[in-house]
């Protein structure tokens, strides 16, 4: 196979590092999905990655915290797991920035949308943490942000399902999954793919998104193939 993409921005939930111990960050996991990346590193591809910090702290679970507080701890959250994952990284021979969106010099570069192109051009990685900086806005948006401001060809959303479906697949056993969706049929239908500033910003920018599931994590791979797996919004 050969690769569709050639810059893309990867979106990892923050449960999906912690694998099958729902809390925290499970490096044997995280080294499955760090080889998939390698390959397609070794191929060409440059890559982009926004993480979400799920598996440390919900903010919008934190009902009685001011939400600015809540939203400023979950970004510290990603940035946990940036840091996690580029040492996983590293440690596999790839070149890796990690750039946050709040300064924070002795651990990360601050977010420069020209350095971080300039690092995807020498087939660097960058990790991009702390979502937008601003509170109210989810990790989702984040990626649609970044992945606008460096010119990914396509968002890559890895999850924990196989795509979009109609109704929660894990309630309801007869729901539909589509292999392709616009943001508008998204967004009217109330899908609960990512949240309706990330979903408008991908729209309006023109910024297609890929869902599809980590389980198997050769998938990313795939995608960067462009397989069909999951589901396609655009």
């Amino acid at each position: 196979m050969s690769l569709k993409y050639h810059r893309v921005l990867l979106k990892i939930s923050g449960e999906a590092l912690s694998g099958d111990k729902e809390f925290g960050i499970d490096f044997d996991t995280v080294l499955t999905i760090g080889n998939t990346v390698k390959k397609c590193v070794d191929e060409g591809a440059q890559i982009g990655i926004v993480v979400g910090g799920g598996n440390f702290w919900r903010g919008r679970d934190s009902r009685k915290m001011d939400r600015n507080r809540a939203d400023h701890m979950g970004m510290m959250a990603t940035v946990i797991n940036s840091l996690g994952l580029a040492d996983v990284l590293e440690k596999l021979g790839i070149s890796v920035r990690v750039q946050t969106s709040i300064e924070m010099y002795q651990i990360a570069e601050p977010y420069i949308i020209s350095k971080a192109i300039r690092h995807l051009e020498k087939k660097r990685i960058v990790i991009f943490g702390c979502g937008t900086g601003s509170p109210f806005f989810s990790t989702d948006t984040a990626a649609s942000l970044r992945a606008a401001e460096i010119g990914a060809e396509i968002i890559l959303k890895a999850t924990n399902t196989d795509g979009v479906y109609d109704r929660d697949p894990k309630t309801n056993p007869d729901a539909k999954r589509y292999d392709s969706l616009s943001f508008d049929e998204m967004l009217s239908k109330n899908l609960k793919v990512m949240d309706s500033t990330a979903a408008s910003m991908c729209r309006d920018n023109n910024v297609p998104l890929l869902v599809f599931s980590l389980k198997t994590p050769d998938n990313i791979y795939k995608a960067m193939c462009g397989e069909s797996i999951g589901t396609v919004v655009k």
